[in-house]
């Protein structure tokens, strides 16, 4: 994976990614509001031996260090009982109320620092102060028996006072946040690859191009049926699923230059993805252009065109391929327009023998020198043949691919049984495509609206498509 195409699944993936920071973020802030606050405070004292007057030759206060070893033996003793009890004297605390006092002596001087942890910030500053007289206190009276026989005692001089708190020592809201934030956003990127990784619908453009290097010819937003049904090119002309239907009409153009030819099979992978829908607006946006388009209507297995247009479908290809009427007689006129419409007719038991047979190459050929353009409905590709065997008769296969909706499998066996039997697609239309997707409005030449072809450029197409 490019890192091009990396940030493309991150763009892509992004709901994943925000949801997932968003939910470690909260939990890692729920979790810091449940912790009980932890706070640390911390006195600087230097404990001194002194000798009062008269026990000396002077009348002055005597004052020198504390040994080591005295020293260590007040530190070792600062936790216990015979030390917190007096402590909890002083404060006038309850005698089972918990007390945490550690402390540690500096290695170059006499210089003790004691530290008092719990959820009581104001208590804490007392405790710290008030712990070091005390341990002073008892150490004269049962931790240095020798000071004591020579009326000697032990003094704490305050050297940095504790003082009151401001903020935890735990749990630390900021960055339990930081941590949280970085560990959601691994976790959406994570997802998202492993999304991207395992999903199995064709999404974007990029999908299909993994499959097939054949040109993809337009995206065709999503659409939902309104009071004039799915015929946008004639309901709603100026919207933005007719205009994507008119920059894939000229689009085509470029592959009928390629082709050499002017007949179309429109077919899909499987079913449901808007081949028919799709064909009906791309007959009506040619036949919009001035062009003479015939809609055949091959899908002999389901036909859908002539309900979805409002035409009588009880007569059409069928009919004509049984020798029963001749195509003046079971073609309709679309309104008052230049399109034309060969309905299904009866569906039949044989659908694929009468495609594939020598009154279906016959008609086709006699059709082709009537009309500038035909297109021809056909089923899906996978579930059976017969858009094979139309394809033979036209000139070029478009496939339509629904977004969000058509499986990766589908497409390439799809794409593999048309290369098998020499009939490759001409193009993709990738069809129901979400709205706002960065894949929407690219196409047209050189930016140049399909709506805006020049009629010097329609009117060239169409005397080229007629001679």
């Amino acid at each position: 994976m490019t890192f091009r195409e990396f940030l493309s699944v991150l763009g892509t993936r992004w709901r994943i990614i925000a949801l997932s920071l968003l939910a470690v973020v909260a939990a890692a802030a729920v979790q810091t509001m449940l912790t009980p606050a932890v706070y640390s405070s911390t006195a600087k004292i230097f404990l001194s031996a002194t000798q009062p007057p008269g026990a000396g030759t002077t009348n002055q206060v005597t004052t020198y260090a504390v040994g080591t070893d005295d020293l260590a033996r007040y530190l070792d003793v600062l936790n216990a009982p015979s030390v917190i009890e007096p402590l909890r004297q002083r404060l006038g605390l309850a005698p089972e109320t918990p007390l945490s006092v550690t402390g540690e002596v500096s290695q170059t001087s006499n210089i003790m620092t004691i530290t008092a942890t719990g959820g009581d910030p104001v208590l804490l500053a007392r405790i710290a102060n008030e712990a070091g007289p005390v341990l002073a206190e008892v150490a004269t009276k049962k931790f240095s028996p020798l000071l004591a026989a020579n009326g000697q005692s032990v003094e704490a001089t305050p050297i940095a006072p504790a003082t009151v708190p401001g903020e935890p020592l735990s749990p630390n809201a900021r960055r339990n946040l930081l941590l949280g934030g970085l560990l959601g956003l691994a976790l959406g990127v994570g997802l998202a690859l492993l999304r991207h990784t395992l999903d199995t619908k064709v999404r974007t453009e990029d999908d299909i191009k993994a499959l097939s290097q054949r040109p993809i010819l337009g995206d065709i937003p999503m659409v939902k049926s309104s009071k004039g049904g799915l015929l946008s090119v004639d309901s709603d002309p100026h919207g933005r699923h007719a205009e994507s239907i008119r920059r894939l009409r000229t689009n085509i153009l470029f592959v009928d230059v390629t082709t050499g030819g002017h007949s179309f099979v429109i077919t899909s992978s499987v079913p449901g993805e808007g081949k028919t829908t799709t064909t009906i607006n791309l007959a009506l946006a040619m036949a919009d252009a001035g062009s003479r388009v015939l809609l055949i209507d091959g899908d002999l297995r389901n036909p859908s065109v002539a309900g979805t247009m409002g035409l009588d479908g009880s007569f059409g290809l069928t009919t004509l391929l049984l020798g029963q009427a001749d195509p003046e007689d079971v073609i309709q006129r679309w309104r008052q327009s230049t399109l034309s419409v060969l309905p299904a007719g009866p569906v039949p038991p044989n659908p694929s023998e009468l495609l594939g047979s020598e009154p279906m190459e016959a008609l086709f050929g006699k059709l082709s020198h009537d009309y500038d353009f035909i297109l021809v409905d056909s089923p899906p590709v996978v579930p059976v043949i017969d858009a094979v065997l139309i394809d033979k008769l036209t000139h070029g296969l478009i496939m339509v691919v629904a977004a969000d909706r058509t499986k990766k499998r589908d497409l390439a066996s799809a794409v593999q049984s048309l290369e098998t039997v020499d009939a490759p697609v001409a193009g993709f239309a990738l069809n129901m495509v979400a709205a706002g997707s960065s894949t929407t409005h690219r196409y047209g030449y050189y930016g140049v609206n399909a709506d805006a072809e020049p009629a010097k450029q329609r009117k060239r197409s169409r005397r080229r498509h007629r001679a």
